[in-house]
């Protein structure tokens, strides 16, 4: 499972760039690595806890600006075309998921 938040937060006074910053500072605590720059995402186990991390999001929202968050299964990811100008890039790497008996 991984986890996608995209947000387009407004930095227009010194103010909300700081609380971008933030924003964005922890989500990099919470393990999540920037796609692009508004773009960040996490690998997740599972959907359970795709849910603890989606909570811990919810409680240090901006208070301005647009946020979205998404779900999308390991193979949705797997079918992403990524691409530099006309080149395509190599997609980022995937985690394997383990499963315990």
């Amino acid at each position: 499972m991984w986890v996608m938040v995209f947000f387009d937060l407004p930095t227009n006074t010194k103010k909300e760039r700081q609380q971008a910053t933030i924003f964005r500072k922890r989500l990099l605590q919470d393990g999540f690595s920037m796609f692009q720059f508004s773009i960040y995402m996490r690998h997740c186990p599972s959907r359970e806890n795709a849910q603890v991390h989606i909570k811990r999001i919810k409680s240090f929202l901006p208070p301005d600006g647009h946020v979205g968050i998404m779900q999308i299964t390991d193979k949705q990811f797997g079918m992403i075309e990524l691409f530099y100008a006309k080149k395509e890039e190599k997609r980022p790497e995937m985690h394997q998921q383990l499963s315990l008996f």
